[in-house]
């Protein structure tokens, strides 16, 4: 992981020397490239550290990092113009993409002697406290098995139905999430300056993480997730329902926090699902991880034809998909749990002794 954060920092700082759209088509690409493996790779490390009860805080904690850059990239970006633009000669796009860049090196450098690979090799912890780590996560997965090639827990993932399911599930639930590329767009209608739009960005963000947070502890303190999910959603269908049927600015603002809320409250749930259902192996539980992380981010490419500028100020067709998405998110939650509700059933009909059964 330290190793791609390092050169997807490289790439970023070059995408400053890009001279016409080819160069900034490759540079993307290679920045694509390199950061892909970072999300799924913390995903499998959380995972490996804690239980299905906790898991889903922790993800969450991680996912606020993304909230927060979202919520502050465009003041950032104002600052940098602002400041700095012509600097030596240089945009201020381009200082935006090499203070990036450099930034994200450091801690790249840093995370090379503080991340762990597993945990029983984790340097702070006591050998008690590393065998305590290993164990209780052994403990707290159903069907856990002895640990197999990579190769192996790739096809054993691929295998497995459920994991399409969550991939649906989560396919569904970032394309509802769609509005992130265009919620300054989406508050540009309300009629404000660009400034004014910058700022008025940032709370919807603050709010949806703070209530994301607590909304994946009182998942993992109930461990319960079919529940969580069904709520988040409604309360994100009530804000896309209202943010296309009034053109009141008040009202219009409001909607953006509550299907902000409602959508963000979610992703953490989902992924923690994914690893304490998925993971038999450790092998099996990255490629499940990076399977649904792959197939849920490929919405970003479809999503923003949804979003086409004719259709402002109330992008009807955006609201209202993201309605129907966040629909069928929640309808594949209930379908997971009716078949854990069933493979939990096989399993107390067994003639096993086992006594952990599946979470939903």
């Amino acid at each position: 992981m330290a190793g791609f954060m390092a050169l997807w920092a490289v790439v970023s700082s070059l995408t400053a020397l890009a001279k016409d759209f080819k160069g900034l088509l490759l540079t993307r690409f290679f920045l694509g490239v390199t950061e892909a493996p970072y999300y799924p790779g913390a995903l499998y490390l959380l995972s490996i550290f804690y239980t299905r009860k906790e898991i889903a805080t922790r993800i969450s904690v991680l996912y606020t990092g993304n909230i927060l850059a979202t919520a502050f990239a465009g003041l950032i970006a104002a600052g940098i113009f602002h400041g700095m633009d012509d600097l030596g000669g240089i945009s201020g796009w381009q200082w935006l993409f090499i203070l990036q860049g450099a930034v994200t090196f450091v801690v790249a450098v840093l995370s090379i002697f503080t991340l762990p690979d597993d945990p029983r090799e984790t340097r702070w912890l006591t050998p008690e406290e590393r065998a305590l780590a290993h164990s209780r996560i052994v403990a707290d997965t159903v069907g856990a098995r002895h640990e197999t090639s990579t190769l192996s827990g790739l096809k054993e993932a691929a295998r497995d139905p459920r994991l399409w399911l969550f991939a649906f599930m989560q396919h569904m639930h970032l394309a509802a999430n769609g509005f992130k590329n265009f919620f300054p767009t989406a508050v540009e209608t309300l009629g404000f300056n660009t400034t004014i739009t910058l700022v008025l960005t940032c709370p919807p963000y603050l709010i949806a993480g703070i209530i994301s947070v607590f909304w994946s502890w009182s998942s993992g303190r109930y461990n319960e997730r079919t529940w969580h999910i069904t709520v988040a959603k409604t309360i994100a269908i009530v804000g896309f329902v209202l943010g296309c049927a009034t053109l009141n600015v008040g009202a219009r603002y409001f909607a953006m926090v509550v299907f902000s809320i409602g959508t963000y409250a979610v992703n953490s749930i989902i992924l923690g699902w994914v690893s304490s259902t998925c993971g038999q192996t450790n092998e099996k539980k990255a490629s499940a991880l990076a399977i649904v992380n792959t197939i849920a981010n490929v919405s970003f490419i479809w999503t923003p034809y949804l979003w086409p500028k004719s259709d402002e100020p109330r992008y009807t067709i955006a609201m209202a998909s993201s309605t129907a998405f966040s629909v069928a998110c929640a309808t594949s939650a209930w379908i997971m749990k009716l078949w854990l509700i069933r493979t939990n059933r096989k399993i107390r009909q067994s003639n096993d002794e086992t006594t952990l059964y599946y979470a939903y």
